[in-house]
């Protein structure tokens, strides 16, 4: 089991730095992966034609230079992608790498560069664990499937569905690529299930299919977030989540996220409702840094409530220096109460995660997951213990409307083993958390969870309500 924490600018100026780092994490049990970008190159400082022209490819991306995979002679800038994978391996330590924005690589060969990055880091790690994860925006599944399968061999790929099905629940926008979800139980109960919600289904935003299936793949071949750095930086103002949510949805949601079977992300200073936004920032040359510009700009047209000459005048000029020192975080906020009890949240469901006995195995010794949606607001979670009598089951209930207390439901997920009943262990309504106050079921009544709450329910022997 991992949670993955993102932070997207540490800066060493010396190797030994980075090396001392990584030794450091790993002496408190934390592994470092490395986001690595091997797609394209920037837009200045390109020096590889200078070597050899082959070096590039003559096909376009929209971030600069593609290099050349499947050009020419592509085999020496190959093993240059390859052996860097090893190095940082071999002299740094690191633990796994995140490759950036897969659908960017210029290569039609086979095996695909990805697939060959990979064989080369697991033959550098030798009997070391290491963690591979990438970013694909068209959502191929197939790079997380066993290169005997016809796939690339990473572990886990980025859920960027989850992401946009959550912002809609908790903002209610859907404009630009946020307009194919709905924010509802059933898509998110979906993803609980399956992972990507597109699987090849017409993708309206982008006018063609996207994804393919997910079948046989386990949960936690899917890295899921609420924030980072892409996300919180593209709407313009770099502005994250919790100060322009409901808090109450916000803690439902991220209990979601830290306790569903997949791996979750969290991005730097989330977990403390960090108030330093996280904007676009650059450092180039006046010529270059007018053309940045532009095109961040252009790209923020998408969003037609950030279209008016007075919004765009508030957008945060990415070269300036002041852009930059904005983002970063204030570690000190943590002590403060707003903050703590959002970090308090976070360390609790943590700690939930990682101790309660049938969350910690999931997909291991028989543990499994099912989700179903029970309106458009409601979403169940049930986690099946290995124990015969049900004593280990867990049911987690994710509440985005009004209060929820039937009587009576159908769906099956909800049935409390026989010869138990549900009690309440956890709640995001806890006042340690900013909430109004948690209370579980009542006698007559099997479920209760408060409007705009996560509630999590174990089995204890006992007699059902009458």
């Amino acid at each position: 089991d991992a949670v993955l924490w993102y932070a997207p600018y540490h800066r060493y100026g010396r190797p030994e730095d980075m090396r001392s780092f990584v030794d450091d994490a790993h002496r408190y049990g934390l592994g470092v992966i490395l986001d690595v970008v091997y797609n394209h190159v920037g837009i200045v400082g390109n020096i590889l034609p200078h070597f050899a022209p082959d070096y590039m490819s003559t096909k376009p991306n929209e971030w600069g230079g593609s290099l050349a995979f499947d050009e020419g002679s592509a085999r020496p800038i190959r093993g240059l992608v390859t052996e860097n994978v090893a190095y940082w391996i071999d002299e740094f330590h690191v633990d796994g790498y995140r490759f950036d924005a897969i659908q960017g690589f210029c290569d039609s060969s086979r095996p695909h560069i990805i697939a060959e990055a990979a064989a080369r880091a697991r033959e550098a790690a030798g009997k070391k664990s290491i963690y591979l994860v990438g970013e694909d925006e068209p959502q191929d599944s197939r790079l997380a499937r066993a290169p005997e399968a016809g796939g690339a061999g990473l572990d886990a790929l980025w859920n960027d569905d989850l992401h946009h099905a959550a912002v809609v629940a908790l903002t209610g926008h859907r404009e630009a690529y946020f307009m194919d979800y709905a924010g509802s139980a059933r898509e998110l109960a979906a993803s609980v299930r399956h992972g990507f919600l597109f699987q090849g289904q017409r993708y309206r935003w982008q006018g063609k299919r996207r994804g393919r299936a997910t079948r046989g793949l386990p949960p936690g071949a899917f890295v899921t977030f609420l924030e980072n750095h892409d996300q919180v930086a593209n709407e313009g103002l770099g502005e994250r989540l919790w100060p322009r949510v409901s808090p109450g949805r916000l803690r439902a949601i991220t209990s979601l996220l830290l306790l569903a079977p997949w791996t979750p992300m969290l991005f730097q200073g989330e977990e403390w409702n960090a108030t330093a936004r996280f904007p676009f920032f650059a450092d180039h040359e006046p010529e270059q840094s007018a053309l940045v510009k532009a095109g961040r700009a252009r790209q923020l047209q998408q969003f037609p409530r950030r279209a008016g000459a007075d919004d765009r005048d508030r957008f945060p000029d990415p070269d300036a220096l002041e852009t930059f020192m904005s983002s970063k975080l204030d570690w000190s906020e943590r002590e403060r109460p707003a903050h703590a009890r959002a970090f308090a949240f976070h360390r609790d469901l943590l700690e939930l995660r990682r101790g309660d006995p049938t969350v910690r195995r999931e997909g291991q010794d028989g543990v499994t997951v099912d989700a179903a949606a029970l309106s458009d607001d409601i979403l169940v979670v049930r986690y099946f213990g290995v124990e015969e009598d049900g004593a280990q089951d867990r049911l987690l209930i994710l509440n985005l409307g009004a209060d929820y207390e039937p009587r009576s439901s159908s769906e099956p997920l909800v049935a409390a083993p026989r010869g138990h009943r549900w009690r309440l262990v956890w709640s995001s309504d806890d006042p340690r958390y900013g909430g109004a106050g948690a209370r579980g079921p009542q006698e007559d009544r099997e479920l209760f969870a408060a409007g705009e709450t996560a509630v999590f329910l174990a089995a204890v022997p006992g007699e059902e309500p009458a």
